[in-house]
């Protein structure tokens, strides 16, 4: 089921919004300052490209001062518009029965692109017992 919900994903725009993530981190790393948060737009890039099945987790003893500082640069910078875009195709994807996973992956990517620094992608494992 992983499998389908990605290939829908891709089809109704998920990889149009992963090369969006890689050319706008590709862009920012050409100036050395800017390479950590390109790191970060390659990682939500990543996580758009197949996100069913993977999901972002904050990294072993994070979040630490460094990671709330580089997230409130991020947030300071601009980047919750990009959590305004997804909350808006989430609700869109959300009016319709159908559209409600696709809507909650965008709801995760919100959460993901406001505070991306102190996280990791993590694949999840449906059988494991938590």
């Amino acid at each position: 089921m992983k499998f389908l919900g990605n290939i829908f994903w891709l089809l109704f725009g998920g990889i149009i919004i992963a090369i969006i993530y890689f050319m706008v981190g590709l862009v920012i790393c050409v100036s050395i300052i800017g390479i950590p948060f390109g790191v970060q737009l390659f990682k939500l890039g990543s996580y758009a490209l197949w996100p069913f099945g993977r999901e972002l987790v904050d990294r072993p003893n994070e979040p630490g001062c460094l990671s709330v500082f580089m997230n409130l640069i991020w947030i300071l910078f601009g980047w919750w518009e990009i959590a305004i875009l997804h909350l808006v195709f989430g609700l869109l994807f959300c009016i319709t029965i159908v559209g409600i996973p696709w809507g909650l992956q965008h709801f995760k990517m919100a959460i993901a692109s406001v505070f991306p620094f102190g996280k990791e992608v993590r694949y999840v494992n449906e059988y494991q017992s938590y």
